[in-house]
């Protein structure tokens, strides 16, 4: 009678690994979940109604502008898509308008042409694929040519109002940072917040940590005086332990009027 082969080393070791690899180890948070709960009590103190500063008009505007802002500032993509968008704020006047149309209104974003490319494709796409108008899930939103899982989440949050999380690189220092929710990779950050961000604040949670990222915990120089939670956060090089005062700042200028104040 045929009996069973013993396995050799080789396949008991990659039978352990893909073992190993199945099960997810998540990197552990340096807060408790009551510190947690505090940590964004305060930002939602400080900035009731956080907004996204790159100006759009409808969702279409709004996957054009998050695909452009991709190694570029939100300022300076605002500056060039503001002529853009008020002759071309659908996707069929974007395909008439043609990839050298978008060049002339772009050219002052970093890889302007590929994302020329990508605005016209995408507007096709639209047109031909989902009836014009912008899908609402990641799955279709990433099929769109330049969109990646940051701009579908994004859109799914600031157009549809579906809570998501959304992790740039003021996000991604910011979790790793402070310990928040560490990760080697945009994806991994982004399933660790989802785990240890209170549900409730959920919603606003991608603009607070972009907000805080870029106002205050800045990636060259942090300004931890001004920081809301100096006492929680976990930064082994922070300058300050105590918080700066709790009270909410004033109303975001985004648009035209960040614009303006800049120049």
């Amino acid at each position: 009678m045929a009996t069973d082969k013993p396995q050799s080393h080789m396949q008991t070791s990659q039978k352990s690994n893909g073992a190993a690899r199945g099960r997810t180890r998540h990197a552990r948070s340096a807060y408790t979940k009551a510190e947690m709960q505090e940590i964004f009590r305060r930002f939602s103190v400080q900035r009731p109604e956080p907004k996204g500063e790159l100006e759009h008009v409808n969702p279409f505007t709004l996957v054009v502008a998050v695909a452009l802002s991709a190694q570029a500032t939100d300022v300076g993509v605002n500056r060039a898509t503001r002529g853009l968008f008020q002759i071309a704020d659908t996707p069929e006047k974007m395909l008439a308008l043609g990839e050298e149309g978008v060049i002339e209104h772009i050219k002052t974003i970093g890889l302007y042409r590929n994302k020329a490319k990508n605005v016209i494709a995408l507007s096709k796409m639209l047109i031909e694929e989902f009836g014009s108008e912008v899908p609402k899930t990641r799955e279709e939103l990433m099929r769109l040519p330049g969109v990646g899982r940051k701009t579908a989440n994004v859109v799914m949050s600031m157009a549809f109002g579906i809570p998501t999380l959304a992790v740039d690189t003021h996000v991604f220092r910011i979790a790793n940072r402070l310990k928040m929710a560490p990760g080697t990779t945009p994806d991994a950050v982004e399933e660790n917040l989802l785990r240890v961000i209170p549900k409730e604040y959920l919603f606003h949670a991608h603009h607070w940590l972009i907000l805080h990222g870029r106002y205050t915990c800045k990636a060259r120089k942090p300004e931890c005086e001004h920081c809301v939670i100096a006492d929680l956060c976990r930064y082994p090089a922070k300058t300050c332990d105590v918080p700066a005062p709790l009270k909410e700042l004033p109303a975001q200028m985004i648009g035209a009027a960040a614009l303006s104040e800049g120049e």
